[in-house]
């Protein structure tokens, strides 16, 4: 998973087929200085011009003076450069409102299947425009540029705007989705409560950036890990938006399971419904085979192996990433961008009569007991309005319910372990001594 890292604000704006205008980075940097200069909307005058020069021969920055204005940047990409004024169209009457979606993480392989999902309206729709704010590290600058070329080569209509850069203050501005991915992964000898402070940092600043400069109603996914507590650490950061709109990735965790399912059935894996994922992201993960349907028969009806259930069938599971990586020697980067693009399309699409989906959410004021103040996953259903509500009509047996404890246990754990992120006090952490990390993870 791409690394997000908190440093300088480097931004780099550029308009994609727009129907007004394609313009310069908003941040140019003054020459012989480090100060950043904010410049307002370029209005060029009928004989101006932009231009851009790199030296055959050296990567060196070369400046540019225009108008007086001293502008430096490495290279030269296209739209990066250049101002064109074009002829102003009549904006497409079936189109809906543009949109902004930030991503973090953007020079990353999840990001790397993800984004041109997006752009070509395969998540949002064949009518629905959008603007995309791509959040990087410095190290990862030059590859977003890499990024907003194939963007660009790709000619994607619905594609109206790309922004990159590395301060999340300007790359969230106004932002109706965030999808926020670049999180640093554990390395080897790495504990979880190291990995969830370095990480929960990350998830803190960008909270207070969102809570500052996103829209209101912004709708979050955190997908970066541990993803519960990370999303649960960013909305206590952003008190301004309802702590209803973050939600932690637990799809690909669903999608994995209906799959097995659908495998020991013999079925194909639309046969498989009502597929629900309990609590952590993580190896106290719980499918839920009780609730679950193929053809619309209860899971232990079609499967009669009960023994796979309880135990074959969570930990596949749960072992799936790390069997990938053994397999081919990478992690799920493209099936984790699906599982993002299903998730979101679960919230802007009204969910089938009868079925739900899985996200991880917050829990206040949930019908099942779990505790509240937690990101937990759980079964929820929409009408396609980007919002949700939990499904209360679902069945909770002893089995059920003690694994779902165990995952509770392991959540609010965690949460004592960022409480100097969350605000509640002094940290502690005693997350014993199992590692619960997901295989292919680590």
């Amino acid at each position: 998973m791409a690394m997000a890292e908190l440093s300088a604000p480097k931004t780099t704006s550029t308009f994609l087929n727009s129907s007004s205008r394609l313009r310069l980075s908003s941040k140019l940097h003054l020459s012989n200085h480090f100060r950043h200069l904010l410049l307002p909307p370029l209005h060029t005058a009928p004989n101006s011009k932009i231009s851009c020069s790199v030296s055959q021969n050296s990567q060196a920055p070369v400046a540019v003076q225009e108008n007086g204005l001293v502008k430096t940047k490495k290279e030269c990409y296209g739209v990066f450069c250049l101002t064109y004024d074009l002829k102003a169209e009549e904006q497409t009457k079936s189109w809906k409102k543009l949109i902004n979606i930030a991503v973090s993480g953007a020079a990353g392989m999840i990001s790397n299947h993800l984004l041109f999902k997006l752009a070509s309206g395969a998540v949002f729709g064949p009518d629905q425009p959008i603007a995309l704010k791509l959040l990087g590290s410095e190290r990862s600058i030059q590859a977003l540029e890499g990024v907003a070329m194939e963007l660009e080569d790709s000619l994607f209509p619905l594609l109206r705007e790309v922004d990159i850069g590395t301060d999340p203050y300007e790359i969230f501005q106004d932002v109706e989705w965030a999808i926020l991915i670049g999180a640093k992964p554990r390395g080897p000898g790495m504990e979880r409560a190291d990995l969830l402070d370095i990480n929960g940092q990350i998830f803190a600043e960008q909270g207070k950036a969102l809570n500052k400069v996103a829209s209101p109603d912004v709708k979050v996914l955190v997908v970066g890990n541990p993803c519960n507590t990370n999303a649960l650490i960013c909305l206590k950061n952003a008190p301004n938006i309802p702590a209803k709109n973050f939600h932690a990735l637990t799809r690909l965790d669903e999608n994995r399971a209906k799959c097995q399912l659908a495998l020991k059935a013999g079925v194909f894996y639309d046969k498989v419904s009502n597929m629900t994922i309990w609590g952590n992201h993580s190896t106290t993960q719980v499918p839920d085979f009780l609730n679950a349907k193929i053809n619309g028969v209860p899971v232990k009806e079609v499967i009669t192996d009960h023994k796979w259930l309880e135990e074959g069938f969570t930990e596949s599971v749960q072992k799936r990433g790390g069997l990938l990586i053994q397999k081919w020697g990478r992690s799920s980067a493209a099936s984790t961008a699906v599982s993002i693009v299903d998730a979101i399309k679960s919230l802007v699409t009204p969910t089938p009569e009868g079925d739900w989906f899985s996200t991880g959410v917050y829990t206040d004021g949930n019908p099942y007991g779990i505790e509240e103040g937690l990101v937990f996953s759980m079964p929820c259903r929409s009408k396609g309005d980007g919002d949700y509500e939990l499904v209360k009509d679902v069945e909770i047996d002893d089995y059920l319910r003690n694994r779902i404890a165990k995952s509770e246990a392991e959540l609010l754990a965690e949460k004592r372990c960022v409480a100097h992120l969350t605000g509640e006090g002094i940290a502690y952490c005693d997350l014993g001594p199992v590692d619960t990390m997901l295989p292919g993870e680590v």
